[in-house]
This record gives C-alpha cells, sequence and structure tokens, in this order.
C-alpha cells in the first residue's frame, strides 16, 4: 500500500495553488497538511480549500519551520530573492523540497541548495515542468529512438506574448533584475533546461544578445501620464491600457495578481495605487524584451534560442534537425510533424493532455506525480528535474546574461569555475 505524502506550502500565490491542488484531485498521493502566506485573504482562501485548523496557518515561513509541522516535504513558491533561506533552513530540518524555479539569483546559492540536499540526504526537485510535459517527452523519445538520426542543430522559440510581457515583466514582479532575476533566468530557465534535456549533453560555450528596447520612457505616446487611469490620451487604442486587461466581467489569474479581492472596486482601487495600473512606458523595469542565445554543447549539437514579447499568443515552437530527418513542433497546439529525408514521408503526431486544464500542457501534475514517487523510493531519490540537473541549466542562463551585458563569447567550464 502506497503511503500518502504530506506536505506544507510556503507561499500560496499562483504557483503554489497549483501544485497543491494535485492534493485535492488525488487526495491518496497528497495532502496538505499546513501553509504559510503573508496575504490573509490568500492565506484563508487556501485555509479553506484545504480544511487546515487555525494552527496550521502562519504569516511567515520561520513560524511554519519554527513549528515543526510534520511532514514529509515543503513546497516553496515564494518570490525568486526569497528562496534560499526557506530552502536550506527545511532541508536541514529533514524536509524533501518542492522548489519553484529559479532557483536563485545567485548562482553560488544555487550550488549551496544542491550541496545542502545531498548533505542531509534529501529530495530537492526544481519546477521545470516542461520536462513533464507529454509534447517535450514526446520529442525526447523520438530523438532517443534515433528518428532523425544523430541530432545535429535545435531551434527554439519562447513566444511571451505581448500581454504576458506587459503584465509579469513590465508591470509585474519579475519585471526588475534587481529584486526578481533576469529575464533569462526568471522566464527562460525552462527553456534553457528543455534545450539541455533534448541536446544530451553539457553545454560548451555560448553567446547572447538583448535588450529593453520597446518598454520604457522614449517609446511612450506623447503626452502618456505615470498611470492608465490619470487621463491616458491614447487609451482607446493603447493594446497596454491596464482597464483592459484588469476590469474585465470574468477576472482571471492575471486580475489575481493585482488583488486577492476580486471585486470591481477592489481591482479599481489596485489600479489607481498598485503596481499594474502603470503605464507600460514608465514603470521601473529593467528586464530585456527580447534576446537571442547561440549555444554549442559537448556532443556538437548546436542551438540557437529566441525569447520575445513581440507576438500575439504565449507559446513554444521548435525544430528538431537531424541526418536523417527533422522534427517540428508547436507545444500550444500539441502537435509534431516528422520529416524523412528522401523519403517524402511525413508523419503527423497530434495528442491532447488529459490534465491540460492544469497547466503548462499536463506538465504541473506531471512534476508532482514524481515528486510524490521520488520521495516514495527507497532506492531512487533522483527527480528528472533534481537540483543536479538543474545547476546546470540554470549555470547557461547565468553565463547568456553576463554574454549579453558584456557581449562576448562565455565558456562555461571558465565562467562556472570563477562563480
Amino acid at each position: 500500500m502506497k503511503h500518502q505524502i504530506s506536505v506544507a506550502l510556503i507561499g500560496a500565490g499562483l504557483r503554489g495553488g497549483t501544485y497543491t491542488s494535485y492534493a485535492l484531485e488525488h487526495p491518496l498521493d497528497m495532502k496538505v497538511v499546513a501553509v504559510a502566506e503573508p496575504d490573509r485573504l490568500r492565506r484563508e482562501s487556501f485555509q479553506r480549500s484545504h480544511a487546515l485548523e487555525d494552527e496550521m496557518c502562519f504569516e511567515g515561513w520561520e513560524e511554519l519551520l519554527d513549528a515543526r509541522v510534520t511532514a514529509d516535504a515543503v513546497i516553496i513558491c515564494t518570490q525568486d530573492h526569497m528562496h534560499f533561506e526557506p530552502t536550506m533552513r527545511a532541508l536541514e530540518s529533514g524536509y524533501h523540497v518542492l522548489l519553484e524555479k529559479p532557483m536563485s539569483p545567485s548562482f553560488e546559492e544555487c550550488i549551496a541548495m544542491q550541496e545542502q540536499a545531498e548533505k542531509y540526504n534529501r529530495v530537492l526537485t526544481i519546477c521545470h515542468v516542461l520536462r513533464y510535459t507529454r509534447f517535450f517527452q514526446t520529442l525526447k523519445n523520438l530523438l532517443d529512438e534515433g528518428k532523425i538520426g544523430r541530432l545535429m542543430s535545435i531551434q527554439h522559440i519562447e513566444n511571451v506574448g505581448y500581454w504576458h510581457q506587459a503584465h509579469s515583466f513590465v508591470r509585474g514582479n519579475w519585471r526588475n533584475s534587481k529584486q526578481s532575476s533576469p529575464m533569462i533566468l526568471a522566464k527562460s530557465c525552462h527553456d534553457m533546461d528543455i534545450l539541455l534535456w533534448l541536446a544530451g549533453a553539457d553545454c560548451t560555450s555560448l553567446n547572447s544578445y538583448g535588450d529593453l528596447s520597446h518598454f520604457k520612457a522614449d517609446q511612450a505616446p506623447e503626452g502618456a501620464p505615470l498611470r492608465c487611469l490619470d487621463g491616458c490620451p491614447v487609451s482607446d487604442e493603447c493594446v497596454y491600457y491596464a482597464p483592459k486587461t484588469y476590469l474585465t466581467n470574468n477576472p482571471g489569474w492575471m486580475d489575481q495578481a493585482i488583488s486577492s479581492d476580486l471585486s470591481y472596486e477592489a481591482r479599481y482601487e489596485a489600479l489607481l495605487t498598485g503596481p499594474y495600473g502603470r503605464c507600460v512606458y514608465h514603470c521601473d523595469n529593467d528586464v530585456v524584451d527580447h534576446q537571442v542565445v547561440s549555444m554549442e554543447f559537448a556532443n556538437e549539437v548546436t542551438a540557437v534560442f529566441t525569447m520575445t514579447a513581440f507576438s500575439e499568443e504565449s507559446s513554444r515552437s521548435i525544430k528538431l534537425m537531424g541526418t536523417k530527418g527533422e522534427i517540428q513542433g508547436s507545444m500550444e497546439k500539441n502537435e509534431i510533424e516528422l520529416i524523412y529525408f528522401g523519403t517524402g514521408r511525413r508523419e503527423t503526431i497530434k495528442f491532447s493532455d488529459s490534465e491540460g486544464h492544469i497547466g503548462h500542457g499536463g506538465g504541473d501534475f506531471g512534476l508532482m506525480r514524481d515528486f510524490v514517487r521520488t520521495i516514495r523510493s527507497t532506492d531512487n531519490k533522483d527527480t528528472l528535474t533534481s537540483a543536479a540537473k538543474s545547476v546546470k541549466s540554470h549555470l547557461m542562463a547565468f553565463a547568456a546574461e553576463r554574454s549579453r551585458l558584456e557581449k562576448r563569447v562565455i565558456r562555461l567550464d571558465e565562467f562556472a569555475a570563477r562563480a
């Protein structure tokens, strides 16, 4: 009989709520026993959802860990710069840890967390959910089966979406690299991880270019005020006019970010006073709105990654080129096409994720299943996205940001040695 895994959550925001919803749909696998969340409305909402006792609900992570809550694991979904201390404490206290990506804005802290997990023989899994999607797992299996011969090159595009960029990386929590992380780490460490996984070898060198070119003051329409509700003269035609996004009749996940109270009045007040009501051309953002990274791997595979804010959809597309054929795929369309050289033969794979509604094409729950399985295992404590694996792709992201700033090629072994 497989035993139920008990977890405590630190940070009951959007991601924390998504991961722990696994317990509601799979109660035989996992149960949430405690939460730490400073926002009272979020904390109380989470408490009701998981039927938690008052004494198991805390404002801060320190209180939760000091209480020595009886649990197998802790899920940590705080902001990027708040990952290190609770992770180190939780591992030392004997908990397994599921940690939201990125691990930390500091590569030294990433290494320290990996070493802490090894020291205390605990599972430390990073939430690289793309590895758990049927889309990317299918691509990996096709490569491993040699369907297109030897893999030679990869082209991968992350279309962030103009609206997603404005919400999360211009107005939102990940807008400023000093307060969170550089864009390549905060948004695209997923993609560095996928490229590392698909390439099948360590990255040896890379080069990167990118900039913040559009979402800044010199691009603002004439007369645009600091806040959208302060009488913007272009409100009718501006796609970034905040009320168009946040004052709709059907509030969604973006509205939950601006206010725990989703009433019209509360959301209006949030736009008057909070960060999401600012003009996108007058924010304190400094992360890039477009970036490319060129990579070489130890097995001679090359890859080019493009991240862009300037797209309609928020989507990922990829092309894998081998010696016997090529593969093209769109994650959001759940469609993969194989083309075999010299035969005229094409093969299309279409599928739907039974849990696609959960997010990331079913990857969120795939991650949770693997985390539960690993904790239960007596002989294999290595998850598909362990800290040891994640540190390698985080190194790529840190090196790419250094390359972008210094406009030079970075060798990964030299960069890691200096770090």
